[in-house]
């Protein structure tokens, strides 16, 4: 099975398709892992904020595959913003992932209130990229005036913005902005997950996975809802990294590249857009009110 890949900004190529790490333990993190990589996946999106990168490092040790045949993706976690708490946090996530290079590093949250924090930290990641030990650095949660502000500062265009991104919070205006600027749209819960882990109270009509037009679209494919969704992000062109520790699970996943959906089945999905965010408003995050920093 070939995996398209996607072609960054500055010639990089990466995994249309890889494997989430969000809220998967450590303990399950290494079996997960391995599993993706046996199942042919070749990109581990982790976080130094997930507390996982380590488990990450021993699962590609343990595969016998080669650095340059996976693609590993880490993030910034705010306590380390400004310049010289990015570089830290970035040695420190090399060391635990136990590698040379991170082909993708990038800022977790835009800190809009600690926003010259932030600055600092995506001039660090300006030097990185150009160190040759990150192959690309880019953005995670980040809107359009973030992303303009750092773009002119530095002049430099972060190569990815990972957002949340579901058929029910579609991003059409911020993607559409992405494409304008040559950043590639990565999506996290791309199955709608948030929806169902963020709160109290799931409701099955909250869920894109139970909507009667997923359904619908599955069973005319001979598919799942969660393979349907996952296809309907590959037609628009967005990387995907959804999150699962269950062996089935990560298979099925995978198994989207035998099937295309029509346009009109991708704008059936689209329409189902409600506009609201099912995680946390990246707007209310800064070291003040999420408090926790990475250990060494």
């Amino acid at each position: 099975m070939t995996i398209p890949l996607l072609t960054l900004n500055n010639g990089v190529e990466m995994p249309a398709f890889g494997l989430g790490v969000y809220r998967s333990r450590p303990e399950e993190t290494t079996g997960a892992v391995l599993s993706a990589f046996e199942a042919g996946y070749r990109h581990v999106d982790t976080a130094a904020a997930y507390m996982n990168e380590e488990q990450v490092g021993e699962a590609f040790r343990s595969s016998g595959l080669a650095r340059l045949d996976v693609f590993i993706e880490s993030k910034l976690w705010l306590s380390d913003y400004t310049y010289d708490g990015a570089i830290h946090g970035f040695e420190r996530s090399l060391r635990k992932l136990g590698m040379e290079y991170i082909d993708l590093y990038l800022l977790h949250q835009p800190a809009p209130t600690e926003f010259e924090r932030t600055l600092g930290a995506w001039k660090a990641l300006c030097e990185i990229v150009k160190s040759g030990r990150a192959r690309a650095v880019g953005v995670s949660n980040f809107n359009e005036e973030e992303l303009k502000r750092i773009i002119d500062e530095t002049g430099v265009v972060p190569a990815v913005n990972q957002v949340e991104l579901h058929p029910f919070f579609t991003q059409k205006k911020l993607s559409q902005f992405h494409q304008e600027q040559g950043i590639l749209t990565q999506a996290w819960s791309p199955i709608g997950g948030v929806n169902r882990y963020f709160t109290e109270d799931p409701k099955p009509e909250d869920d894109p996975l139970t909507h009667p037009t997923i359904i619908r679209i599955a069973e005319g494919h001979g598919k799942s809802s969660a393979q349907v969704i996952l296809r309907w992000h590959i037609e628009l062109g967005h990387s995907v990294i959804p999150k699962s520790v269950h062996t089935e699970r990560i298979r099925e996943n995978f198994d989207i590249f035998d099937f295309s959906l029509s346009s009109e089945e991708v704008a059936l999905i689209d329409a189902l857009n409600t506009g609201r965010r099912g995680g946390p408003d990246p707007k209310s995050l800064s070291t003040q009110t999420v408090k926790f920093s990475i250990p060494e």
